[in-house]
């Protein structure tokens, strides 16, 4: 009996995992993230007004590419240089008319600092405990990458191409974990 309190208290006071997060969608709806069990997640932080903002259309590609084993979804944010000063409608006008961007995307939110999001809080803990390098987020375009059970098992840096050879291989690898 005691056993099982010890184990109900430590599941309460746990860290959280990938599919308890649901986050409000820059289109006014809901992301849950429960939804996508069964396949690999990559979550990018995004900027419109960015030099790496030309990675959008990787991410649609790899998007369209592998749809039945990836999602990606971009969180917009400010904390870089004010390079995403628009509102969620901005944005969302902006990724859809420029990049035709068909991935969902959250809507913004800050990566960093005292008003980090819960689920960036989670990715960098995640980061650290696993000794991904970078392991705090550091400029526009940083991806983390999920397996199919919600597993973080891969940090790329903000300059590393949605499409580059360690992007794809991390994506195509089966991962045992």
């Amino acid at each position: 009996m005691f056993r099982l309190a010890i184990l109900s208290i430590f599941m309460l006071f746990s860290t959280s995992h990938l599919y308890d997060f649901k986050v409000d969608a820059v289109d006014g709806g809901k992301i849950d993230f429960s939804k996508y069990k069964g396949k690999k997640v990559l979550i990018v932080n995004t900027a419109s007004l960015c030099g790496n903002t030309p990675q959008y259309k990787g991410l649609e590609e790899l998007y369209k590419k592998y749809h039945n084993k990836l999602v990606i979804v971009g969180f917009p944010a400010n904390n870089f240089g004010s390079q995403e000063p628009g509102s969620n409608k901005e944005i969302q006008e902006f990724c859809t008319k420029q990049y035709a961007v068909t991935f969902p995307m959250a809507a913004k939110i800050s990566v960093k600092g005292a008003d980090i999001h819960p689920l960036y809080k989670w990715l960098i803990e995640e980061s650290k405990a696993k000794h991904f390098e970078p392991t705090e987020v550091t400029w526009n375009f940083q991806k983390y990458l999920l397996d199919e059970k919600g597993n973080l098992v891969a940090v790329f840096s903000p300059k590393t191409q949605p499409e580059s050879p360690e992007v794809i291989a991390a994506i195509e690898k089966q991962f045992l974990l």
